[in-house]
C-alpha cells in the first residue's frame, strides 16, 4: 500500500491547507492508500511525499490541490 505524508508549518498556520489536501487525497484514493499522515513542521515547510518521494514542495511549486492530487495519482 501507499503511504502519503503531508508536512506542514504549524507557526505559519498551514494546518487548513494540510487538511484540505488530506481530504482530497482520501476522497479520491481512499482504498488505495495505506495512510495520509499529517506531520508537523516549521520554517515555512509544506511538502507532500508519497512513499518517501516528494511530489509537492511549496518552495518549488504553486499550491494547487488538483495538481497535488494528480502528482499522487501518478505514483499509485
Amino acid at each position: 500500500m501507499t503511504a502519503v505524508e503531508i508536512e506542514y508549518c504549524v507557526p505559519c498556520g498551514f494546518l487548513d491547507r494540510a487538511e484540505t489536501v488530506q481530504h482530497a487525497l482520501l476522497s479520491s484514493f481512499g482504498q488505495q492508500l495505506d495512510r495520509v499522515a499529517l506531520v508537523t513542521g516549521e520554517h515555512g515547510v509544506f511538502q507532500v511525499s508519497v512513499d518517501g518521494d516528494t511530489v509537492f514542495d511549496k518552495q518549488e511549486d504553486d499550491y494547487d490541490v488538483d495538481e497535488i492530487t494528480r502528482a499522487v495519482r501518478e505514483r499509485l
